[in-house]
């Protein structure tokens, strides 16, 4: 070997001093070197896409079911009782005996295929919750021990109106974030002892911060900054953890840039915020968590349980290449109802007559659009790739929604229609059970929208409290 080595060093020096030979050995080389170069990255692009999408290919079984598929649109009789989730949704007695959480002894075999159409495998996704019994336990232990001490300021604070709750019921299209810091601030959640408290709110609202004249849109980065230097200079808190068992909550996606000037929130910090892409770099799963994106709403929509003769429903505008897409391939499609200007009947009554509502990505993977589908009792399709789902490690979104790939549009129709009534029945009964997880109410109810993010703050917290 040695010997080997030395004869083609030998060579390699002697062909060196050879311009000649030099010249006619690497003409060759260089010639075909770009071509393979672009050959081998082509090859690759097409394994990515092709191990991702269904688009250039589809396994027979992809679309089967236990029961035969009928590619008719069938005419589904929703004549059921919705739940009513106004109130009280379910106390722990209800849960356990098939309330929100459908009991074990209401199990069927049926193997439901849907959310999953790469994987050529059967997956069991007809129960809501990942593993209901882990869940009703460890909810339990976060009612009795979960504490937070929020950061206290005064009414006369100069910044009141961003570090204290809103005073009126909150609206609009981010009001998630407003509906947690008020409902956090009365619950017993809150402990005024930081030495006993799991968790360390920041109480600063972003969207808030946004349309305040003295920060804007340009100050926010500054305002964050500042804050977190003088809670670490005041309190002892945040410098004995690094930030690590503090969070705050965001629903504008101009939150994500927020914390630009202060990298310890960003990589310490929990970050509970609507535009959850893992994708970005600012947002880490498993340490942060999504805040769904939700209208606040009172009560249930009427005729709940009416027929829905339409396939799929989306209105929005077109901000995104991923919605170019959709109204490139479906705008003119008799069954699936792309909209992006103004709706001749009303939003909800589009919803209510749906079978299938798509939430599409726009300029960030959140819209309110999957609470809307929810609510109105609409099986959501999520097109939006890279999006952290609100609760996901909680709830199993296969249950009750599908999920497709943006390169899988124009597939949309043949995966819908590739539904079966059975396949349909468990995602609609499903989304009934779901849709109290995505409400919010001013005096919390077990198992909402307030709960459900308090839930996600217990799993990640520390299991090791940091004393001073």
């Amino acid at each position: 070997m040695a010997a080997s080595s030395a004869y083609l060093l030998h060579n390699l020096l002697t062909r060196r001093r050879d311009r000649s030979n030099n010249t006619h050995a690497l003409k060759p080389l260089f010639f075909f070197m770009p071509t393979t170069l672009a050959l081998a990255t082509t090859l690759l692009i097409l394994l990515y896409i092709s191990s991702t999408s269904n688009l250039f290919f589809i396994h027979p079984n992809h679309l089967k079911s236990t029961h035969p598929i009928n590619h008719e649109i069938p005419k589904i009789p929703l004549s059921f009782s919705p739940p009513n989730f106004v109130g009280k949704i379910a106390n722990f007695s209800e849960m356990e005996g098939g309330g929100v959480l459908t009991g074990a002894e209401n199990r069927s075999n049926f193997e439901l295929h849907v959310g999953s159409h790469g994987s050529g495998m059967y997956i069991n996704n007809k129960e809501l919750f990942h593993d209901r019994d882990i869940f009703l336990k460890n909810y339990k232990d976060m009612n009795r021990t979960l504490k937070i001490f929020i950061y206290p300021h005064r009414k006369d604070d100069p910044f009141a109106n961003i570090l204290l709750p809103v005073d009126s019921e909150p609206s609009g299209n981010y009001a998630s974030e407003s509906y947690f810091k008020k409902v956090l601030s009365s619950s017993h959640f809150v402990t005024t002892d930081p030495s006993t408290a799991d968790l360390f709110f920041l109480p600063f609202s972003i969207a808030r911060l946004r349309h305040d004249p003295r920060v804007g849109i340009d100050g926010i980065q500054d305002f964050v900054r500042d804050y977190i230097f003088n809670v670490s200079r005041k309190y002892p808190y945040w410098n004995r953890s690094g930030g690590a068992d503090h969070f705050y909550v965001a629903c504008h996606s101009i939150g994500r840039s927020a914390m630009e000037k202060v990298a310890r929130v960003k990589i310490n910090a929990i970050q509970i915020v609507c535009s959850s892409s893992y994708y970005i770099s600012s947002y880490v799963a498993h340490k942060d968590a999504s805040l769904p994106q939700i209208w606040p709403r009172e009560g249930d929509p009427p005729n709940l349980a009416r027929e829905r003769s339409k396939l799929a429903f989306f209105a929005g505008s077109v901000n995104s290449p991923v919605r170019e897409k959709l109204l490139q391939v479906w705008k003119n499609d008799s069954e699936i109802s792309v909209h992006f200007g103004h709706l001749s009947t009303s939003y909800s009554e589009e919803l209510l007559t749906s079978k299938f509502c798509l939430h599409v990505k726009g300029f960030e993977v959140n819209t309110a659009r999957i609470g809307d589908a929810l609510y109105n009792g609409c099986v959501p399709v999520i097109i939006a790739n890279h999006y952290d789902l609100p609760f996901q490690d909680i709830i199993n979104w296969n249950s009750f929604s599908i999920v497709i790939a943006t390169l899988d549009i124009p597939l949309l129709k043949k995966i819908l229609q590739g539904t079966s009534f059975d396949e349909f029945s468990i995602l609609r009964d499903n989304v009934l059970k779901a849709r109290g997880h995505f409400q919010w109410h001013l005096s919390p109810v077990d198992y909402d929208a307030f709960y459900m993010v308090m839930y996600e703050l217990w799993v990640r917290r520390s299991s090791t409290r940091v004393l001073a």
